[in-house]
């Protein structure tokens, strides 16, 4: 492979866990790379079409990125992503993504970059950025410089991003945490618009996802000792730290995601003390129905606190 090859990034799935990695690492050892645009109606509609009927809504946007890209970078980059380590699995659909794109545009002419995270493998995030350097026809030496440095901006970003959340929770007025991944809240044509209606609502949007990781998965067997999915652990302890600080709770996922409809039933079971609004998105275009349900939830929230 060319080291001026152009590398394609879908904006989907786990790009917004990676964004900075990604993005520093390419910088950083000289390789060019393109991002698909924020999700549209028209990004839900091709991805809906190339992908099976019972493929969640996040894995039918991820395909309308992917498709979005072909023809216009030599290569897009999917990774396998299957554990971080002991007990921290992630949902098979993340180790599956690279198969399902390279069978679902095996006609399109298009090349494929992958690499593979898997603890059971020994496969560690620093093997597979050095994997992907050399892919890319990069040395050992500058490809490993270039991931600790992406690392480092990665987690300066991450603790910046921590701490603004945590300001927020220490702001007056309406408080709503929302308990949903990346993917789903960060999408422009499915989450931006909850944050925008909140927004406009003067209400606080707070994220259960933007904790320290760690010591969430370390606290979420209080919810569940059982749960195997890392990222929904994640979610889970985020929510234990946050919960007190909030006026209501919103269980953001898409249909028909089960490890996020086992986390949210969990939630709602053991969730007493505060408001919560289970929103499963389902892909319809149109967002009266979903505003009507939120500004109806606000209205609750306040008239509990005896603001109406």
């Amino acid at each position: 492979m060319e080291n001026r090859a152009v590398i394609g990034i879908p904006r989907g799935m786990l790009y917004y866990r990676y964004e900075t990695l990604w993005q520093v690492f390419f910088r950083e050892i000289g390789v060019d790379f393109i991002i698909s645009e924020p999700t549209r109606q028209d990004t839900a509609e091709r991805g809906s079409a190339l992908a099976v009927d019972e493929a969640c809504l996040s894995l039918k946007l991820f395909l309308g990125h992917v498709d979005a890209l072909v023809g216009k970078c030599e290569y897009i980059l999917i990774p396998r992503i299957n554990s971080y380590g002991r007990n921290q699995e992630l949902c098979p659909r993340f180790s599956a993504l690279y198969d399902i794109a390279i069978n679902t545009f095996r006609d399109k002419g298009q090349k494929f970059l992958t690499f593979s995270i898997d603890s059971h493998k020994n496969e560690t995030e620093q093997d597979a950025f050095l994997c992907l350097g050399q892919a890319l026809g990069v040395l050992p030496r500058k490809a490993k410089k270039g991931y600790e440095t992406a690392r480092k901006e990665d987690q300066r970003l991450w603790k910046s991003k921590i701490q603004a959340q945590n300001a927020l929770c220490s702001t007056d007025g309406l408080k709503i945490l929302i308990a949903a991944h990346s993917y789903v809240i960060e999408d422009a044509y499915i989450g931006t618009p909850i944050l925008e209606f909140l927004q406009r609502n003067h209400a606080a949007a707070i994220r259960a996802d933007i904790v320290d990781r760690e010591n969430a998965c370390k606290h979420s067997p209080e919810l569940s000792p059982t749960c195997k999915w890392e990222l929904s652990r994640e979610i889970l302890g985020g929510v234990l730290q946050r919960k007190d600080k909030v006026d209501g709770i919103i269980l953001l996922s898409t249909f028909p995601c089960g490890p996020d409809a086992m986390v949210n039933d969990i939630l709602l079971r053991k969730l007493h003390d505060k408001p919560v609004l289970n929103l499963v998105l389902d892909g319809q275009s149109g967002t009266a129905g979903l505003e009507t349900r939120l500004e109806s939830f606000l209205d609750i929230i306040r008239f509990k606190k005896g603001l109406l």
